[in-house]
């Protein structure tokens, strides 16, 4: 195991607080990932799930009923900047939760690929993300979109800028 995923690993589990602000920040404040149904399920600085339920506004192919890719790509560029967010967190244990929070600030996308592997079609996914590698100035990040059921629909990967 590498030393930056050992010190991921060996994170003591966030603050209450932090988890708190996080979630209010990445599901009331960040407007489109309200437009998704985003909501976080697990945040840790391991890794990060979240669950978007179905509904008529992000249907892609109205005769199939089926999610818009547009709406798994987006789901997986949000689901893995939260990743990296937990990831700079867990890295800065030592400060403060709220200010632990202020160094998001310049967090970007700066690529990203997403394999679609079959059609969404269903009530409500899950999206999950871990970083693969956090380092001063860019994360690379790893993600999957799967049904209800478990089934792997699309996977990802991503880089971000952090500084």
């Amino acid at each position: 195991m590498s030393k930056n995923k050992t010190a991921v690993a060996n994170a003591p589990e966030f603050e209450p607080e932090f988890v708190a602000s996080l979630k209010g920040i990445f599901e009331d404040k960040i407007l489109f990932n309200r437009v998704l149904g985003l909501k976080i399920t697990t945040l840790l600085p391991e890794g990060v799930t979240g669950r978007i339920g179905m509904k008529q506004d992000l249907v892609g192919h109205f005769s199939h009923n089926r999610l818009h890719g547009g709406v798994i790509s987006a789901g997986l560029d949000a689901i893995a900047g939260l990743a990296v967010m937990a990831a700079i967190g867990a890295r800065h244990m030592d400060e403060p939760p709220l200010q632990r929070l202020q160094r998001f600030g310049k967090l970007g996308t700066i690529d990203l690929r997403v394999d679609y592997l079959r059609p969404a079609i269903g009530e409500t996914f899950e999206l999950s993300a871990q970083v693969m590698r956090l380092g001063s100035r860019v994360a690379s990040t790893r993600m999957e979109f799967r049904g209800a059921d478990g089934e792997l629909l699309a996977t990802g990967a991503a880089a971000y800028i952090v500084s």
